[in-house]
């Protein structure tokens, strides 16, 4: 689709000393485990929300649209199993275990502590009903055993949760055991879990499924011992999962995702609230809700580009080709005060002069959105089409242009 119309499109070059902090300002930026873009121009006023820290997130624009002490440390409980399930769900994926592959119920998965699906060492449970239990009953148990069937040991477990967060651009985050317990050291940020729960979902969007579950048991075990703790899952048909977790040090956590149709965007748009520290159940439930309903009504969402399309075509030097095309493989969304979108205006950030050789998905330059002049985003661009270097006659013909100009 073409820019909105009201929109001021234009290539803003950027000087060759600047062109490898610009480079790499894209590169980590364009990593979804890097951060989010911070919507900064005409905010609206969040609600108040009764936690130690929160934070909402808009999934489809990768902004953060409200916060409170995203980073500060604190204990995540059993938020600390999204990060055992994506360890397990990338096991499947490399098939180095199968759903119906059942798993032994060790001595130290059994006498677990705390929240437990009641699976004990006389049963051999299937991988896929150990994270039933891991997800919907936030079961130790459950996590005690898959994560000695994946890890081998729930010490080497421990290492690969370790090993993907600080992957994933987990900064502020170490993990001592993989369900939640306080131990010393056991910390994440609300920031940190944004990144992780983002992932998870874009990552395995197949497995994601089993957030939404609201009841279930393994049988023989207790039935009263069959609800998603996540309350909003009753409540609100578009949430779609994803956590809960709690201990006497973390209070009452909650990580909730939904998914709301929205004009002129294909598959909804999806926003995700972490609240942090609350004082009850039902506290978490009511101050998730609030952010996400805040959330679509406080801010619209505009698709700027579609997947795949160019923001910019500028000139390439030295190339095989005489243009690049910059832009994203999926849509280009930003989230904007409601009511705004007709005034926010876009450039395109790039080293200049372009010298081939580029490859396909290069990170290079941005779009920066603002409102009032006031910065609303920050989109990392890159090479939707890679550009070869040309031959040796074009090469010399481009460098005395390029001396000439």
């Amino acid at each position: 689709m073409k820019s909105l119309t009201g929109l001021c499109f234009r290539l803003l070059p950027i000087s060759p000393m600047n062109r490898f902090l610009d480079a790499f300002r894209a590169l980590v930026l364009g990593a979804a485990a890097s951060g989010c873009m911070i919507a900064a121009a005409q905010v609206p006023a969040p609600p108040e929300i009764a936690a130690r820290s929160y934070l909402l997130l808009d999934v489809t624009a990768n902004q953060i649209l409200a916060q409170k002490d995203i980073d500060s440390p604190v204990e995540p409980a059993s938020l600390t199993k999204l990060m055992s399930a994506y360890i397990v769900f990338d096991a499947l994926r490399a098939k180095k275990i199968t759903l119906t592959q059942t798993m032994p119920v060790s001595q130290r998965a059994w006498k677990m502590p705390g929240s437990r699906m009641f699976i004990d060492p006389k049963m051999q449970v299937p991988v896929e009903d150990l994270i039933k239990g891991l997800i919907v009953q936030s079961g130790n148990d459950a996590t005690v055993a898959l994560a000695e069937g994946v890890g081998g040991t729930v010490e080497h477990f421990v290492e690969l949760m370790n090993a993907q967060a600080k992957a994933l651009g987990m900064k502020n985050t170490t993990y001592k055991n993989p369900e939640g317990l306080t131990a010393p050291g056991h910390t994440t940020t609300a920031r940190d879990l944004s990144i992780l729960a983002t992932r998870l979902v874009r990552d395995f969007p197949e497995e994601a499924k089993y957030y939404a579950i609201k009841k279930y048991r393994y049988p023989g075990t207790p039935s009263t011992n069959d609800t998603n703790r996540n309350l909003l899952l009753f409540r609100d048909p578009t949430v779609d999962g994803l956590k809960t977790g709690h201990t006497e040090a973390a209070g009452y956590c909650m990580i909730a995702t939904a998914k709301r149709d929205f004009p002129n965007l294909t598959g909804g748009r999806r926003l995700l609230s972490i609240v942090l520290g609350t004082s009850g159940e039902t506290v978490r439930a009511n101050e998730s809700q609030k952010l996400l309903n805040w959330g679509y009504t406080a801010y619209d969402a505009v698709r700027l580009f579609d997947a795949g399309q160019p923001a910019a075509t500028p000139a390439v030097w030295k190339g095989k080709a005489n243009t690049l095309k910059l832009g994203r493989p999926e849509a280009i969304v930003v989230a904007v005060p409601a009511g705004t979108a007709n005034k926010i205006k876009t450039q395109v950030a790039r080293p200049d002069p372009l010298v081939a050789p580029f490859t396909k998905y290069q990170p290079v330059g941005s779009l920066k959105v603002t409102l009032d002049d006031q910065p609303l985003a920050d989109v990392p661009l890159v090479a939707l089409e890679g550009v070869e270097q040309a031959g040796v006659l074009g090469r010399a013909w481009d460098a005395v242009r390029l001396w000439i100009k």
